[in-house]
């Protein structure tokens, strides 16, 4: 059953509900209404036959002088003497010598009944009179409760069809507002096979309605979750491109030296290392994608501890200006002493990335300058090169997994594979830092790390290293 009939059964068969809990009240209040008027008219009756109502000196019922016709037309009075026999009777009744009620003949106290007398259904008090202290008969009043059963009878068929009526309506009203309000799903319904049909993940849901609302809500999450859907999908066919791509070349390499070597039928000296080459090349790519979907599962564990920052800086600038040599100048200028909290291999790997892409980048005869401070609360760390520099709309994307500014960064064997900044990033990021850049045509390229520095640390002192 669909949802929209499941809530339209559900608000219909609440309003039968409430209306039969409401039409029982009504039904029972009625009723008890007109049996107390009814009540009330057989007690009246009563005592104004006891008020007339004489005894011999035997102890016999001598005399009864009934009230006027117009108080007691609706109602038929017995009087029965303590011997049982019938003593008089209303003038509706003397042609029956029969008791109306004679389950109730000889009783101590009054006594309300309902029973049915010769097919009519009646309401009988039977009251002991009791006169000078001593019980000289039973008086029985009754009146006729056909029209009580005829006001119950049509009370019942007016509630019935009412509720009928009520109910159909309430269906009627419950199946247009509901569809309307699961109008919106509909669309999700027909998008969501719309976009399976056509694997278009850039479709979104239109919903003209209250944002707020329950619907709003769920649409706006669904169309966030299409959105997200669509990045990780397009970035994961590009990522499956430029890994295809990246293996693409060391793979022709190392092919095409294996079948020159299986040619000559000698092992060639430069073709091995070529070989040798690529084989490196690969498992750095390995080795950073494996790094990278390790950080995404969270399954990569840092080793915090406190950093002297300075002395990991002092390190890396001795091992990357063998690295430089003789093609450029590598400056360490400002550094003070600085402690943070982290995994000291990681931080190191961030330093010698950025160093080295720096030295790569920078052409013959450039400077790259590498400075350590502390600005308030954290530490600040600078990489500056001489370079060509990021084109502005490279600059957004460079964080991004194999993305390379090739406009100003030729490829060459020694190219990375644009997982390094990648790396970088996420590791300062798990040290609480970010990384920032800024980067202008031929002026050159400067990374700054911002990290928080430990709370206890010695004090600063600052030198200067060229």
């Amino acid at each position: 059953m669909y949802l929209r009939s499941r809530l339209t059964l559900l608000y219909s068969s609440m309003v039968m509900g409430v209306l039969l809990v409401f039409g029982s009240a009504v039904y029972l209040l009625v009723s008890v209404l007109l049996i107390d008027y009814i009540d009330n008219q057989l007690e009246a009756t009563v005592k104004d036959i006891a008020n007339v109502t004489r005894v011999n000196p035997v102890g016999d019922i001598s005399m009864l002088q009934f009230p006027t016709l117009d108080t007691t037309a609706n109602v038929y009075v017995q009087i029965w003497g303590r011997d049982g026999r019938l003593m008089t009777s209303s003038p509706g009744l003397t042609q029956i010598k029969e008791s109306l009620d004679a389950g109730n003949l000889r009783i101590n106290q009054p006594v309300y009944h309902e029973t049915r007398f010769r097919g009519v259904h009646l309401r009988v008090l039977s009251v002991p009179l009791i006169i000078d202290g001593r019980s000289v008969g039973t008086l029985q009043a009754a009146a006729s409760l056909d029209v009580v059963d005829a006001a119950r009878q049509v009370l019942l068929y007016i509630m019935g069809i009412a509720t009928i009526i009520a109910v159909m309506l309430a269906a009627f009203g419950s199946w247009l507002a509901v569809g309307r309000a699961l109008a919106p799903l509909e669309s999700v319904t027909d998008t969501v096979e719309q976009i399976n049909r056509a694997d278009d993940l850039a479709r979104r849901i239109p919903y003209d309605g209250p944002e707020e609302d329950e619907i709003g809500s769920l649409i706006e999450a669904f169309n966030q979750t299409l959105e997200r859907l669509e990045t990780l999908f397009t970035s994961q066919q590009r990522f499956l491109a430029d890994v295809s791509h990246e293996l693409r070349t060391p793979l022709t390499v190392i092919k095409g030296n294996v079948d020159l070597m299986r040619r000559m039928k000698s092992l060639d000296e430069e073709s091995l290392s070529s070989i040798d080459q690529e084989a490196g090349r690969l498992t750095r790519l390995v080795g950073g994608l494996l790094l990278l979907v390790q950080a995404e599962s969270g399954s990569v564990s840092l080793n915090i501890k406190p950093v002297e920052l300075d002395t990991l800086l002092l390190e890396v600038f001795q091992e990357m200006k063998v690295l430089a040599g003789e093609k450029l100048k590598l400056h360490l200028t400002d550094i003070d002493q600085v402690l943070v909290n982290g995994d000291r291999d990681r931080l190191k790997q961030v330093l010698l990335n950025l160093v080295a892409n720096a030295i790569q980048y920078t052409p013959q005869g450039g400077d790259v300058f590498l400075s350590l401070g502390k600005v308030a609360e954290q530490a600040r760390l600078i990489i500056r090169d001489t370079g060509p520099g990021i084109p502005a709309e490279d600059l957004p994307h460079i964080f991004e997994r194999f993305y390379r500014a090739e406009k100003s960064r030729t490829r060459s064997k020694t190219t990375g594979f644009g997982l390094g900044l990648s790396i970088t990033q996420w590791i300062v990021e798990k040290h609480g830092g970010r990384i920032e850049v800024d980067s202008k045509d031929v002026q050159g390229t400067t990374f700054c790390i911002w990290l928080p520095l430990l709370k206890e640390e010695p004090s600063a002192v600052s030198i200067k290293v060229d």
